[in-house]
């Protein structure tokens, strides 16, 4: 046995000894080394150019043709939003990849461009992969093809984490399938002003929810980092969900303790969670522009948090720290104060990496900044797998995307993410002979929302389309009242009206347009801002005209902001809030309408009654709304975690018990009704008595729950006392003793609550 086992050890020599040489000390390319080593030897032999190649993003060559065929004249120079850059043809961006002097890629166009671009990485001097990201937010919806699941704040709706991380991690699959590895999502701001176009791409307006909602969603992309995972993006760093006058960018002036309560946790467990990658925002905070702002991406990121990620800008946000915040004197200088403050890779372009060189050799960046930034982006690149193989098999791809799989996920999405907001006994619809359906957005893919390229027809089911196949098709009619809500038409309107009699309901589909490819006509989602947060063009005058033909009608919204008419609320019997649901919208509205699926969704933002409210908050301060509007309610219009069911719920028998390091919460819940429903279960807590002002409720925990018809259950809630942590006038973390008031039920409306009251005897300080 020794002699066998000493005949081996010999063996094993000679291989290792053959191998070292083999791979002529290129330990990098060893995949059995451990990462880190694999980093140390390739960074040894990176030149600093090569490094800063790493940093380094562009757009990808299809997208220039596509932004050239698309934009003429002075557009095609001066509008930053497309990726053009002049002088720089394929040819020479493929050089530039040879060279090194590229490390990541967006906008790419499929798994073909993907593989090309890989090729042309091999053919690099150490053969280092490329890192293709895409802006995966709801789905790969910017790719041709794929699963387009409800937009975030649809699917915040849900309450339900473990759909949101499905959601996650089969966007990931559908990512990884056409060679790209890395996702520009969690949006994990705080959306607090319905004006505002993007907020529709976040999960709403409370800081814990959102921050738990993005742990799905983390985790769900980047799980164990397989070849099915990608890297994911908590973004956008920070505060741009309460811009000043409402609009994409504006800035934001915070004191210290918001944005550690409001504006900072959800980005922090996101750190938690073990997220790769920041992105910073386009705005500026307190003077200094995200980009530049060294106390957020170097201070409270690198050094208190210990992020050991990498940060990447917003599109071409490290230039506008000059042409826009004018806080430099030119692109060189602006380029200095955002690597120094903590940046690590540029999106997009040809203008950092030649500045930043001679910065380093000036002496005015440590070599040190980029040696960071480079181990990161290069860690990124291991974990994923793209140095054993950075090419996807094609003939796979077509298996992967929009898979039966996705498609029953996408569809349960839609279904849980729908809200009713209003019924007065019209829903469900019992066996209508003849059903309307009319309105900008019935028949059309709006439902997608924004993020998204033009889907094949087949792939996506419209409004229209979803009540046909739940329905009877022959009790189900369509006429088309015209589709744009900048420009509208009259003449269809009147049309509408002529033909609307006879009908045992109307469906009237209403809302916004978030699509990116109907830009001209795009009235939601990115740079799309309003300064009201009513119904555009003649939306409110179609309903009320129908309504003066038929009473029984129900209006659906389709929209990716908080849309408000007080005139539809006061007056139309039914009311569904849709969100943009995505691929599988139409049978999920549908089956809602019908009977067939029971609603279950809740509002994760409040609706004011009009613009002058905001901003409106379910957890504003106690003196917010001391004094009254004269001209108009002061209270929302739909509440925050507001919500109807087809099934009743009460709630009773509230119990507390006193834990180790916090309280137990028992409550009773009953379904009233003989219809199974799912009920979102919210707990909220008020400090009673502080020494800073504390908001009237804050959401400590949700959960999501299915009681069948006469069905009873008690529900626990456990939280610790540091839950209850805030900062106080010396900006300590801490839990003042005294009493506390909590709030449980089913929204955060007065009414739909039942109170109990604990008290606690000790101050605590988490500092």
């Amino acid at each position: 046995m020794l002699k066998f086992i000493i005949r081996i050890a010999k063996v094993l020599f000679f291989i290792s000894a053959f191998c070292i040489p083999k791979l002529n000390g290129q330990i990098y390319k060893n995949p059995n080394t451990n990462i880190e080593d694999r980093i140390t030897d390739l960074m040894d032999k990176m030149t600093l150019e090569e490094k800063i190649g790493q940093m380094c993003q562009f757009v990808a060559p299809a997208h220039i043709e596509k932004t050239k065929s698309r934009l003429k004249g002075e557009e095609l120079i001066y509008n930053d939003q497309w990726g053009t850059y002049p002088g720089l043809n394929a040819v020479k961006l493929n050089e530039k990849i040879k060279k090194g002097e590229i490390g990541s890629f967006l906008h790419v166009k499929n798994v073909v461009e993907a593989n090309e671009l890989q090729k042309i990485a091999q053919k690099s001097r150490l053969g280092i992969p490329l890192l293709i990201g895409i802006d995966a937010i709801h789905g790969h919806g910017m790719v041709k093809g794929t699963t387009i699941f409800p937009t975030q704040i649809g699917l915040s709706s849900t309450w339900d984490d473990q759909l949101i991380y499905e959601v996650a991690k089969a966007t990931a699959k559908e990512v990884r399938a056409t060679g790209m590895h890395w996702t520009f999502s969690p949006n994990v701001e705080v959306a607090r002003d319905p004006r505002w176009g993007r907020v529709g791409e976040t999960f709403g307006e409370d800081p814990m929810l959102v921050g738990r909602m993005g742990q799905a969603f983390t985790k769900g992309y980047q799980g164990n980092f397989s070849d099915e995972n990608v890297i994911a993006c908590a973004k956008h760093f920070i505060a741009g969900g309460e811009p000043y006058n409402g609009t994409n960018a504006s800035p934001i002036d915070v004191s210290e303790r918001q944005l550690r309560e409001i504006w900072l946790p959800p980005f922090k467990k996101q750190i938690e969670a073990g997220v790769f990658t920041f992105m910073a925002s386009h705005n500026e905070i307190n003077g200094v522009p995200a980009h530049a702002n060294k106390f957020l991406l170097n201070d409270i990121l690198k050094n208190e948090w210990k992020f050991d990620g990498f940060v990447v800008s917003d599109w071409m946000d490290i230039e506008r720290i000059h042409k826009l915040h004018k806080l430099t004197s030119d692109k060189k200088e602006s380029v200095l104060k955002s690597v120094n403050s903590g940046m690590g890779m540029h999106m997009h372009g040809p203008g950092f990496m030649k500045p930043l060189l001679e910065l380093v050799e000036e002496g005015l960046v440590p070599v040190k900044k980029i040696d960071d930034a480079c181990m990161s982006i290069l860690k990124a690149k291991f974990l994923l797998g793209l140095f054993e193989n950075p090419f996807v098999d094609q003939s796979k791809t077509k298996s992967i995307l929009f898979n039966e799989g996705h498609k029953e996920l996408a569809l349960n999405a839609a279904r849980k993410s729908i809200v009713l907001l209003k019924n007065n006994g019209i829903l469900p619809l019992n066996n209508p002979k003849k059903i309307l359906i009319t309105g900008p957005n019935a028949n059309n893919h709006r439902i997608l929302g924004d993020w998204t390229f033009k889907q094949p027809d087949a792939n996506v089911q419209t409004v229209y389309q979803g009540f046909q196949k739940v329905f009877d098709e022959s009790n189900v009619d369509f006429i088309n009242s015209g589709e744009s809500l900048l420009y509208p038409d009259d003449t269809k309107l009147e049309g509408t009206i002529s033909k609307a009699e006879g009908y045992d309901a109307i469906i009237v589909v209403l809302g916004s347009n978030s699509l990116r490819f109907q830009r001209k006509e795009k009235t939601c989602g990115e740079n799309v801002d309003r300064s009201q947060i009513n119904l555009l063009g003649n939306q409110l005058r179609l309903v009320q005209e129908l309504y003066k033909i038929n009473n029984n009608i129900v209006v659906v919204m389709v929209n990716g902001r908080p849309l408000s008419e007080p005139w539809i609320t006061e007056n139309i019997p039914g009311i569904i809030e849709a969100w943009e649901p995505g691929s599988f919208a139409g049978q999920a509205i549908a089956e809602i309408v019908k009977g067939e699926i029971n609603p279950s969704g809740k509002l994760t933002i409040t609706f004011p009654h009009h613009s002058g409210q905001i901003p409106m908050v379910y957890n504003q301060k106690p003196s917010s709304f001391f004094r009254k509007y004269i001209d108009a309610p002061s209270a929302p219009m739909w509440h925050f975690g507001y919500g109807l069911s087809y099934s009743e719920f009460q709630y009773s028998n509230p119990y507390i018990t006193k834990l180790a390091d916090g309280f137990m919460i028992e409550i009773e819940i009953e379904n009233k009704s003989s219809i199974e429903g799912d009920e979102i279960t919210q707990l909220y807590i008020r400090d009673e008595v502080s020494s800073v002002t504390r908001p009237l409720k804050e959401l400590i925990d949700y959960k999501r729950i299915t009681l069948k018809g006469g069905e009873k259950k008690i529900i626990p809630f456990e939280f610790s006392i540091e839950d209850l942590a805030f900062y106080n006038v010396d900006m300590q973390k801490v839990v003042e003793s005294g009493d506390f008031l909590v709030s449980i039920g089913s929204s955060s409306r007065e009414e739909d609550l039942i109170q109990i009251e604990f008290n606690i005897d000790k101050n605590f300080n988490y500092d």
